[in-house]
């Protein structure tokens, strides 16, 4: 039987991202605050600079915008703050052992807009159960979109969801507009809370 050239590539990424992840968390797991589709880092490095005291990581599947990124954390010399190129799921799996989320943020992610294509979107029942998994009792998930659409999707999915409680009314304890939402003639926000 001939080994699935996929499975062995998606598990040599895992091993590398394992390894990255080991060298850059500090070995006292602190409660990290994550952004999926970080970008080029505007909100998490100006969350980072208001909350020194908090581990921040960033993820974002495209090399460019990490890079930019980390240019940003490197210029204000945040050390409480890293970036990843990663996809959500993968970088998920390679968390190490003991490492929780303080509060997960998915700011304008792609919508996928196409019926067909919206098995393609991050935010499902199955990725959510595995957020859930790291978050401790309490723990927010924020989540913000310019198509309305998916934001009705996700919040029936959250409103379902065994996991999560929304919270229709909370604040945002941060804000920054980033440059989607400053596109956006309207935009739509949620936060949910680890049940």
């Amino acid at each position: 039987m001939t080994a699935n050239p996929h499975q062995a590539e998606l598990a040599e990424r895992r091993r590398a991202l394992r390894a990255e992840l080991q060298g850059r968390l500090p070995g006292e797991t602190l409660p990290m605050v994550w952004e999926i589709g970080c970008g080029h880092g505007h909100f998490l490095a100006a969350y980072a600079a208001a909350h020194r005291g908090e581990l921040c990581v960033g993820v974002d599947q495209e090399l460019d915008r990490i890079r930019r990124a980390v240019r940003k954390q490197e210029r204000a010399r945040l050390t409480n703050l890293h970036f990843v190129r990663s996809e959500a799921g993968l970088f998920l799996e390679a968390l190490p052992p003991g490492v929780v989320f303080k509060a997960v943020y998915v700011l304008f992610p792609d919508p996928w807009p196409k019926r067909r294509h919206h098995k393609h979107r991050l935010l499902q029942r199955g990725f959510m159960h595995a957020v859930a998994d790291r978050a401790g009792e309490g723990t927010p998930f924020y989540f913000r979109t310019d198509h309305e659409p998916y934001f009705r999707d996700v919040e029936t999915m959250l409103q379902q969801h065994p996991d999560w409680r929304l919270e229709p009314w909370t604040e945002w304890p941060f804000e920054l507009a980033t440059v989607f939402q400053v596109r956006a003639e309207k935009h739509y926000s949620l936060v949910a809370f680890r049940r």
